[in-house]
């Protein structure tokens, strides 16, 4: 397994994103979570753009990535660098601390800081959350993603064949938790002590707060509960979208999402009384 990701393909790393997509929207169709009326073909092909240039921007900075892990392994610097520990032990702590700080924390920061939230933003502007609204980030957000796995990595001290299978996983979990598949409720109940399942995740993507503020975890579900944004809710009421932006016209063309974060800051509305699920 070492070897095989310390020096997985760039093709394998493609193919798993496409196989993802693939397999999760065969199960869309046969189990959905909501019906959802829309054009499947031409929400895909915007989706499909923003995963391109998402792994553009990843192939272009990928070397940042590898001289930060080859730098904090050879100088022993991160947690897991710091102890002797059993090769079961190292890779569980390393995943935890990957997807804590580069993906629950990064999402975290992002929905709390204005200028990084008008990238992010893009993402949530879908309202038709299937599989492809996994890696729907505007090319500046995908930067931003890239900046706090460097950080986790240096805080970890992750070595490069643990940082390919973390995003192998982080990948795989992503386009899992974004599908829209209904999972029996015994199977749900027992994922989601552990992962964060389509149930859980679709909530963060209702089109009011203060629910686009829960359930920010991507592989890992337990991270919300120790740190207080986990909430359930009656899914059947969810409305997804992004209040500020709702109108068709920009939020189904590439050429407005793109413009999204250098337009005016659009603050979320202000409810007279808030909504309950």
């Amino acid at each position: 397994m070492i070897e095989y990701f310390n020096t997985i393909p760039s093709l394998h790393r493609t193919l798993i994103i496409v196989v993802g997509l693939v397999v999760f929207s065969l199960v869309e169709s046969a189990a959905p979570l909501f019906s959802l009326d829309y054009k499947r073909g031409k929400h895909a092909l915007i989706n499909i753009f923003f995963t391109l240039t998402t792994i553009a921007v990843n192939f272009v900075l990928a070397f940042l990535l590898l001289k930060t892990s080859d730098w904090v392994v050879a100088k022993e610097i991160g947690v897991i660098q710091f102890f002797d520990l059993p090769l079961w032990l190292f890779l569980i702590l390393g995943l935890l601390l990957l997807d804590l700080i580069g993906a629950y924390t990064a999402h975290w920061v992002e929905h709390h800081v204005q200028w990084m939230w008008q990238f992010h933003a893009v993402h949530h502007t879908d309202q038709n959350i299937d599989v492809t609204t996994a890696n729907r980030h505007h090319p500046g957000e995908s930067v931003i993603r890239f900046g706090f796995t460097i950080l986790a990595t240096a805080i970890t001290g992750a070595p490069i064949w643990l940082i390919m299978l973390y995003q192998s996983i982080s990948v795989v979990l992503s386009q899992f938790n974004h599908s829209n598949i209904g999972l029996p409720a015994w199977l749900d109940k027992i994922m989601v002590t552990v992962f964060c399942t389509p149930n859980m995740h679709h909530v963060h993507h209702h089109y009011r707060q203060p629910y686009s503020d829960t359930n920010y975890g991507n592989i890992f579900s337990f991270w919300d509960r120790i740190f207080s944004t986990y909430t359930k809710v009656d899914n059947d009421k969810l409305v997804y979208g992004l209040d500020t932006h709702m109108e068709k016209e920009e939020t189904e063309s590439i050429v407005e999402l793109l413009k999204v974060p250098f337009k005016p800051y659009r603050p979320h509305i202000k409810y007279d009384k808030p909504e309950k699920l």
